[in-house]
């Protein structure tokens, strides 16, 4: 991906942190492999054994962090930060000093800790907001006088604590640090860090400024983190997220089909980082959005047709299920199905009373050419008592379900169920037909009704 340096791990923590560290050093990238590591020269040590390119010290500098933790002076502390950098660059190693907490850091003493380490040969000044403290204003003021004060390249280590790592790294760059520590998908201690996806195309795309960050692979890390860590990402998360670049509305739908700068920023594309864009349904969608994904199937409906499916997807939508490529498809065939079959029987209403203790009973109201019927019907269960009232709304005339069968389109407990039936009517006549709907029992009905439709025309 072009990352310039990569903290591979702290060798000193475990066995197993040493040997990853040792085995990523060993890699031949060409990232700077970094290692962790206390102000104690046993860690500095481990690093060392592992072979990598550069060594990131840290002590607490903050009272309470410095009192509670590591029980030092002020004095102390400075003398071991000296201590720490002159002993891993006398070793021929690059060298990132963070004093830790720096954020809640008194500044004078901040600027005392980071002159020393500078003058001792220290490469990088990493400042840590390591309680996630900080809003972007007052990041910018510290970066930028810390910077005035000692002339020296920073680094800024953001947590997420109040969602504010993302803006705080930005910021930061523009007061004059020169590097942010981020990781992907921002996960990290409690609410994680910087995200890269997320600061690298802030800093790209909005600022303009030039990174090494091949963009184009983002989504692809993203993914590939996400399944080897098992930490999920929301949908919504920026970038990399599944709905980034998706679209439902139908306004929104018709301006980006139309062009995409019009509801996208326009600065960044789906491409850029590996994405594509999506043309989500739903109950906000449009017949553009329809439309379009109906086209890149092959299906082409005329304008009654697509209002019918449009119609049908807003009714799944209004149910609180995505509409997947497998439902509208399935949908849309019925739909066209239909084609020249005359609607003698148009549904208005079906309702269903069912429970353990209760006879299941349908009641269907529907026009019958023109006139309004009412009828209902019991059964073994909610789909046969709704099957019994269709056939008593017709009167006389006399069907017979030869067979019967229901799919589920996309799995899961809201599941598009598609319901084939094959109907004969007195005459000896057949017709299958079929019907989607996220409510068996409508399918059902609806299948059952599109047959004696299609039988009645036939007749």
């Amino acid at each position: 991906m072009g990352v310039d340096a990569i903290e591979a791990g702290f060798p000193i923590s475990s066995p197993g942190d040493k040997e990853a560290v040792k085995r990523i050093a060993g890699l031949g990238l060409s990232s700077d492999i970094c290692g962790l590591a206390r102000s104690v020269i046993k860690d500095i040590d481990a690093c060392i054994d592992c072979d990598v390119d550069m060594i990131h010290a840290f002590i607490p500098t903050s009272d309470i962090q410095r009192e509670h933790t590591i029980r030092k002076t002020r004095e102390e502390t400075l003398s071991a930060a000296v201590d720490v950098v002159d002993y891993i660059k006398s070793h021929g190693f690059k060298c990132m000093f963070s004093p830790m907490d720096a954020t809640r850091t008194d500044f004078d003493y901040l600027v005392q800790v980071s002159k020393a380490v500078k003058n001792t040969g220290c490469d990088i000044v990493n400042i840590p907001d390591t309680v996630g403290v900080m809003v972007p204003t007052a990041t910018y003021k510290l970066v930028q006088e810390l910077c005035q004060q000692v002339d020296m390249k920073y680094d800024v280590h953001c947590h997420n604590d109040f969602g504010l790592a993302n803006a705080n790294s930005i910021t930061a760059i523009e007061a004059g640090a020169s590097q942010v520590q981020v990781t992907v998908n921002g996960i990290g201690e409690r609410a994680g860090n910087a995200s890269l996806a997320e600061v690298v195309m802030a800093l790209t795309s909005i600022y303009g400024y030039k990174t090494n960050i091949k963009t184009e692979y983002l989504t692809e890390t993203s993914r590939l983190v996400e399944r080897i860590t098992g930490v999920k990402m929301p949908p919504t998360i920026p970038i990399v997220g599944d709905n980034a670049f998706s679209h439902e509305s139908g306004i929104h739908t018709q301006g980006v089909l139309e062009k995409s700068a019009t509801f996208e920023p326009g600065i960044m594309t789906p491409e850029m980082v590996g994405q594509k864009r999506r043309i989500v349904l739903g109950k906000h969608a449009g017949k553009h959005a329809v439309l379009k994904n109906l086209e890149n199937a092959g299906i082409v409906p005329n304008d009654e047709q697509l209002q019918e499916i449009l119609a049908k997807i807003k009714e799944i939508g209004d149910r609180g299920k995505t509409v997947t490529d497998a439902d509208l498809y399935v949908v849309a065939s019925i739909v066209l199905g239909k084609r020249g079959i005359d609607e003698a029987i148009k549904l208005n209403e079906v309702s269903v009373m069912t429970g353990n203790r209760v006879t299941p009973t349908a009641v269907i109201r529907a026009d019958i050419n023109g006139k309004e019927m009412i009828a209902a019907g019991t059964g073994v269960g909610p789909v046969d008592a709704a099957l019994g009232a269709v056939e008593k709304i017709v009167g006389d005339t006399k069907f017979k379900v030869q067979d019967f069968s229901i799919e589920a389109i996309s799995g899961g407990a809201d599941s598009l169920a598609k319901v084939t039936i094959t109907l004969e009517n007195e005459k000896g006549k057949t017709v299958t037909a079929k019907s989607a709907n996220a409510d068996i029992v409508m399918a059902s009905v609806e299948a059952l009704v599109n047959a004696m439709n299609a039988l009645f025309t036939m007749d």
